[in-house]
């Protein structure tokens, strides 16, 4: 029987979750777990979201969320808990945040243990109106992470406007980095970027042991992808670890 089934209302795709861990890998332990939406039958994502009406995706989000949420608490989460973000408008993502606070307080889940993540490409076009609101929601304790960093066009001068309190570099970046020069400048580039603003870089779709041993050299030491563990339905799965010689 599934444990975290939802649906937003009747005319939605009933879903659940599957959780992918994120790996400090110099303590060995678990930073975080990704909630990554999944169907009854451990459908993909694109499959569930495939049959949301457009009018109903932002309603949809912010639901999903909270049986994320619960989901988490009932195996008894006990670090951080990252959930996907979709901001559209300042007006609608306040009330889907404000969802969201709701959710982790009928739980008891602590608010400081809440990532809510937005995809680099989907950050709203105001980078500084957009800063200025999600800093309300900081100054509760919500943390807030940039997904799939340098993946799009807004790069570098993305952190100028925002600084969130992890990056995530996008497995574009990631791929093969032992091997390619270009990209391994952009990510010393970024991660000393972050270093001096303060802020958490992950690791995100590492899966060779050559990827992870070029990077942990570099100072990365939170790291997500299929090396380390898959997304586990509607658990928390066991973590592989590497030794990084």
């Amino acid at each position: 029987m599934s444990l975290g089934i939802g649906q937003a209302c009747a005319s939605d795709p009933s879903f659940t979750f599957a959780f992918q861990p994120i790996v400090d890998t110099i303590a060995r332990e678990v930073f975080s777990y990704e909630a990554l939406i999944r169907g009854p039958g451990n459908e993909p994502a694109c499959q569930v979201l495939g049959q949301v009406p457009g009018e109903r995706l932002l309603l949809f989000d912010q639901k999903t969320r909270a049986v994320a949420i619960g989901l988490a608490t009932r195996l008894g989460i006990s670090c951080l808990l990252n959930l996907n973000f979709v901001p559209q408008n300042l007006h609608a993502s306040a009330a889907s945040i404000l969802t969201t606070l709701e959710a982790a307080n009928q739980t008891h889940l602590p608010i400081e243990r809440l990532v809510l993540e937005v995809t680099e490409g989907r950050v709203i076009d105001d980078q500084a109106q957009f800063a200025e609101f999600i800093n309300e929601y900081r100054g509760l304790g919500m943390k807030f992470a940039i997904d799939d960093f340098g993946s799009g066009y807004s790069g570098l001068n993305l952190l100028a406007n925002f600084q969130p309190d992890q990056v995530k570099l996008d497995m574009s970046l990631v791929r093969s980095i032992e091997s390619h020069g270009p990209r391994q400048a952009i990510v010393r580039a970024a991660g000393q970027a972050c270093y001096d603003l303060g802020i958490d870089v992950i690791a995100e779709g590492v899966e060779t042991v050559e990827e992870y041993r070029w990077l942990a050299d570099t100072g990365v030491r939170l790291f997500q992808g299929y090396l380390f563990a898959k997304p586990a339905f509607e658990c928390f799965p066991p973590v592989h670890y590497i030794d990084s010689r």
